[in-house]
């Protein structure tokens, strides 16, 4: 099989289908023979090695071997390469057959990104599935809808809480943060991602005490709450945390879903016994995404691949926190994890880290109603205390919705005006969707 047998056009693919197309950034030295390196590294990721074997056919690599369905130039030279330009870049997609790795993600990534991660400046930018590749997996039991239904909230953002300090105390000490949260009229609250089953704080004992907070405070005011107890562990023992986390009373759960593994989280999705809504956290992505010549992007391993293995809310950093991440990305996430996907249901984006009152206003204006607002030291550090600092995050909430500009709805609200006067106004560049001259 030779090179140009290799490329096919994607309209080509698309029309014989079973395959998953792959988009990736390259680097690459001036002199490079491009078409060659981009094949070499199809039938690396297929059928070949680095020598040809006997039993490696022109009828194995006619059925089996990656297809090379685009090459790209940026910028795009035509007649010749700039004389000072040393480093060529590209864009490239392959087409791969999805008979090759089947309806799981785990041999899904070793085969697109796999020995390919370590061959220099490549970065893989997104994946295309055909329908009948995602017909087979299940996707998130809940989604938007469901976790809506669960707390009967269907016409704003929801509010989450990680309970501050991140770790080192004991249930009953989270368990009195945990009432002044509620008491304030939280949606959600979320276990930190460094605290699972450690000794002074055993996850089953502070499960017992936070569900019957949130029994006692249905019973008297009709809020509902969920609570989402970090079940990260050893990949074989996830599934038992989550049944006993389950049978001890909570609500919903939290994996680290990065670094237990992706496919652990499919398979809670997945699994009958698992009947309650699950977070994802977004904790070692950054060891994935961050750089911009290698791994994989944000808004895939933070977006559809987390929606792809069934998580019904996903925590991504909020470009307005502590951890920087440009804007266009946050934007792509959100978009991978609500728009329109086959039968794949919406789920709910949680930007997180850092997140206040000060930017609940953008945070609606991004992602709109189907988001969660996720606010730890905002809450567990306002100056009026916890139930105050849940009340200035519903308070903002209300006047984004309402589209009450934020120092407008303080003058009304002391809680609120207490944390505008602590943590000050975010300074934001307003921008239409047709701004097409910045």
């Amino acid at each position: 099989m030779s090179d140009l047998d290799m490329m096919v056009l994607p309209e080509q693919v698309e029309a014989v289908g079973g395959y998953v197309i792959a988009t990736y950034y390259l680097q690459t030295a001036r002199r490079v023979d491009i078409v060659k390196k981009i094949t070499s590294i199809a039938i690396e990721q297929t059928t070949g090695t680095w020598v040809p074997v006997p039993e490696e056919t022109p009828e194995v690599r006619e059925k089996y071997v990656a297809k090379v369905v685009g090459i790209y130039e940026v910028p795009g030279n035509e007649y010749e390469v700039p004389a000072l330009q040393e480093v060529r870049e590209w864009v490239f997609q392959l087409a791969f057959p999805a008979v090759n790795f089947g309806p799981q993600i785990p041999m899904l990534l070793s085969t697109i990104i796999g020995n390919i991660s370590m061959i220099g400046p490549l970065k893989l930018l997104d994946i295309k599935f055909p329908p009948d590749f995602l017909a087979q997996f299940k996707g998130p039991k809940f989604g938007v809808t469901g976790v809506r239904e669960l707390l009967k909230v269907y016409d704003r953002p929801l509010l989450n809480n990680m309970i501050k300090p991140c770790t080192g105390y004991t249930p009953e000490v989270g368990c009195r943060l945990f009432s002044r949260a509620v008491e304030g009229g939280i949606d959600i609250i979320k276990d930190d991602e460094l605290i699972a089953d450690p000794p002074f704080n055993p996850r089953l004992e502070r499960i017992k005490l936070y569900m019957e907070v949130i029994r006692q405070h249905y019973e008297e005011t009709g809020h509902r709450v969920l609570y989402t107890p970090n079940i990260t562990d050893n990949a074989l023992k996830v599934l038992d945390n989550a049944r006993r986390a389950i049978d001890a009373g909570a609500n919903a759960l939290m994996i680290n879903y990065l670094t237990v593994g992706i496919s652990a989280l499919q398979g809670l999705a997945e699994h009958p016994d698992i009947n309650v809504p699950i977070m994802a956290h977004l904790d070692f992505a950054g060891t994935m995404y961050e750089s911009p010549v290698s791994g994989m992007s944000s808004y895939l391993i933070l977006g559809k691949l987390a929606r792809l293995a069934g998580a019904d809310m996903v925590v991504f950093p909020s470009p307005y926190g502590k951890f920087p991440l440009l804007h266009e990305r946050y934007l792509q996430i959100g978009h991978h994890l609500l728009n329109p996907w086959c039968h794949i249901k919406p789920v709910f984006p949680m930007p997180g880290g850092g997140v206040m009152p000060n930017c609940v206003h953008a945070i609606y204006r991004d992602l709109g109603p189907d988001s969660i607002m996720g606010a730890g030291g905002a809450i567990h550090g306002h100056p009026m205390g916890p139930v105050a600092g849940t009340r200035a995050m519903r308070q903002a909430i209300d006047a984004a919705v309402a589209g009450i500009p934020l120092v407008e709805a303080a003058r009304q609200h002391p809680e609120l005006q207490a944390a505008v006067e602590a943590w000050g106004l975010m300074e934001e560049e307003e921008s239409g969707i047709f701004d097409i001259k910045g």
